[in-house]
């Protein structure tokens, strides 16, 4: 599904379906007068608080580290857990976390982690290596806890914690992931009276106990998620008084609001919202290179590790002429040029140019290019061909009749999906664009051909490739599997193992482009662009925030919790430290101008608001 983001990707399982409903309900908020919901522009209370008020258009799958998987439930538990370690804002590489160090035995079985002195729970208890010790003997023992990230662990022999301050992890063999494993550490104390994790999410009781820079306190679901600053997180307190993620279904609304100065931010925008925002007064328009691909995925037969098959995805699909068919008939460059219109990189490899360590390109050979000629050629091999009526048909005689997968509130899907049914029909092959609010139930039951599909890529690669591996499929087709689109190669599973083990950094790299191009050529996801982050924010509002990267980067769904925890209000002044990036460089926007009255709230193209963006 897409771009989650989920996405940690996969999608819930039917087992799952009553953690969907959740975030099923849609209650579309609009910019309206000022409420408690819709400050004043100022984001000022009446008791002076500061709040800094973030529209997002996704729905809050999980407030379960153990279970979300979306990119705006994956924020949230950046912003009230820590991990072990982090990612710095300069230039991703690993710091610490809740651990101050790391190291590997001679061998590289035994990792030891120290665990800080200075991190406390919310509610005054310490957070020690017994917290992280057993979160992840949860996530080994019970499937239900290893939903979203149980390929984190899937290696681990053993995990103790000999004392508050230390931390042991013995390995299966070795993993290369060690000091990057995006695991939130949950406070045993709370965690451990939980009776059904798979169907536990977190969300009845607050304020949630946590360690990371907010608190969360209320949360409604497709309303809003709010927080508090946590005083005495130990890299400082955030500066603003509080922190809003506000749900809007609607694009338009949120643009709006953020003109209206009812909202700080406002991501995911369409190229006409950007334009007319750059003329904006007080606002900052940030065009950056983003860390997500944006897909077409093929459905190569849903099924289980015990064999099961299930679903109704067309059998032609099975074939991978087919699928390298399909590839060659989509026109990608039109795809930036007129659906992105600029703000994206032509899709190639799995992993987004971003991340230059792990970027693959195909080389000219291996290169399917946009060609009609060869994809009508591809399918004659594959024996189906064109009947008097000019439609594809195979020797039984089916049509050749594919369904997409689109999000109901995603332009670009629709856009995309109206181009392919366009270059697929020249070829004699139909294809119906079903635009749904909820892609999840037909992803999850194997009841597609063709999906829309996208995840947020972290700075080691091993999560996003992990759901391609036959361990990520789920155990029954009732249970819930970590999988993207239900692939299970051997070949890429033997690739994903050595890389996991490789620890030579050139080495690993040459390992990630070959499944890259196993991926590609197998022709299960042909990634067609590299969507840019595209988002805005009100310089009367934020004063200084940081990107990550710091040069160029994205300020939405970083990997981390840099942005948020480092914005300053336009109204403070920021000489009392505290606050920054990782690496003491933030990114200030000063302005003195005074929101002007009567601004025009213009109404124009819907910007992406993917209800399956994943982490």
């Amino acid at each position: 599904m897409d771009t989650t983001t989920v996405p940690r990707t996969a999608r819930p399982s039917p087992r799952a379906l009553t953690l969907l409903a959740v975030g099923a309900t849609a209650l579309a908020l609009t910019a309206a007068a000022a409420t408690p919901l819709n400050p004043a522009p100022r984001q000022a209370r009446a008791d002076g608080q500061r709040t800094l008020t973030v529209a997002v258009s996704q729905s809050v799958d999980s407030l379960s580290p153990f279970l979300a998987q979306r990119l705006v439930s994956t924020t949230v538990h950046r912003l009230i857990y820590e991990n072990l370690t982090n990612y710095d804002a300069k230039d991703n590489h690993a710091i610490p976390g809740l651990a101050t160090q790391w190291e590997p035995s001679p061998d590289k079985l035994t990792w030891t982690y120290t665990i800080r002195e200075n991190s406390t729970w919310s509610d005054g208890k310490q957070a020690t290596a017994e917290d992280a010790a057993w979160t992840f003997n949860t996530m080994m023992t019970d499937e239900g806890a290893a939903t979203a990230n149980g390929s984190f662990v899937a290696n681990f022999k053993k995990v103790t914690a000999p004392s508050p301050t230390k931390l042991v992890i013995e390995l299966k063999k070795p993993q290369a992931t060690m000091a990057a494993l995006d695991v939130p550490i949950l406070p045993r104390h709370e965690w451990e009276k939980v009776g059904d994790y798979a169907k536990f999410n977190n969300d009845k009781k607050f304020p949630i106990v946590g360690n990371g820079p907010f608190i969360l306190t209320d949360y409604k679901v497709d309303q809003y998620v709010k927080f508090k600053p946590n005083k005495k997180f130990w890299r400082g307190a955030p500066k603003f008084d509080e922190l809003v993620l506000k749900y809007y279904k609607d694009g338009d609304a949120a643009v709006a609001a953020l003109q209206k100065g009812e909202v700080s931010f406002a991501s995911n925008l369409t190229p006409a919202q950007a334009a007319s925002l750059a003329k904006a007064k007080n606002i900052k328009v940030n065009d950056a290179p983003g860390r997500r691909f944006y897909a077409l995925a093929t459905n190569p037969g849903a099924r289980s590790k015990d064999g099961k098959k299930f679903g109704d995805g067309h059998p032609a699909l099975l074939n991978p002429k087919v699928r390298q068919a399909l590839f060659a008939a989509t026109d990608r460059k039109t795809i930036i040029d007129k659906v992105f219109q600029g703000h994206a990189v032509e899709g190639q490899g799995y992993i987004p140019p971003r991340f230059s360590a792990y970027h693959w390109k195909p080389d000219a050979d291996q290169r399917i290019a946009y060609d009609p000629a060869r994809a009508a050629a591809l399918l004659d091999e594959a024996g189906y061909k064109k009947n008097k009526a000019g439609k594809r048909v195979g020797k039984d005689g089916r049509p050749l009749d594919f369904r997409i997968l689109c999000h109901a509130t995603d332009p670009n899907d629709k856009a995309i999906g109206k181009y392919m049914q366009e270059w697929w029909g020249e070829l004699g092959i139909g294809l119906k664009v079903d635009c749904l609010d909820n892609v999840s139930d037909p992803w999850l039951a194997g009841e597609y051909d063709l999906a829309f599909d996208g995840w947020s890529v972290n700075p080691d690669p091993d999560f996003v490739l992990s759901i391609h591996t036959c361990a990520a499929l789920p155990s029954t087709p009732k249970d819930t599997g970590a999988t993207d689109n239900f692939i299970c190669d051997k070949k890429f599973d033997e690739l994903y193992a050595k890389q996991t083990a490789e620890y030579d950094e050139a080495k690993r790299a040459d390992l990630v482009k070959q499944m890259q191009s196993r991926l590609y050529d197998t022709g299960y996801m042909n990634v067609m662009a590299y969507p840019n982050a595209v988002e805005a924010y009100r310089t009367d509002q934020i004063r200084a925030i940081t990107t990550m990267p710091e040069s160029g980067g994205n300020l939405w769904g970083q990997d981390g919790y840099w942005s948020w925890w480092s914005a300053v209000p336009a109204e403070v002044d920021d000489t009392s430290g505290g606050s920054g990036s990782s690496t003491g460089l933030v990114i200030g926007i000063v302005t003195t101008v005074v929101l002007a009255a009567g601004l025009v709230v213009f109404v124009a193209m819907r910007r992406r608001s993917t209800a399956e963006d994943r982490e």
